[in-house]
């Protein structure tokens, strides 16, 4: 997997824990079909990403694995 890619993964995987952590607030404000909107979020890499950098060039999917890179 490429730097850029691993990047990715883990900004994206840190975006939908944040999501999660919003559950209520962004389901009450967010309809099916809406634009997500920017947010920004700091990378175990020390930089800080945002979707803005990464939508509009290609589709951005967030995935998200249960117990990722761990022996359980």
């Amino acid at each position: 997997m490429s730097q850029f890619a691993y990047r990715l993964t883990r900004v994206m995987l840190s975006a939908l824990v944040a999501v999660m952590a919003l559950g209520s607030q962004l389901a009450a404000a967010l309809e099916v079909g809406d634009k997500a909107p920017d947010f920004s979020l700091q990378a175990s890499d020390g930089k800080t990403y945002s979707l803005s950098e990464f939508s509009g060039d290609k589709p951005v999917v967030i995935a998200f694995f249960p117990k990722a890179f761990t022996g359980g």
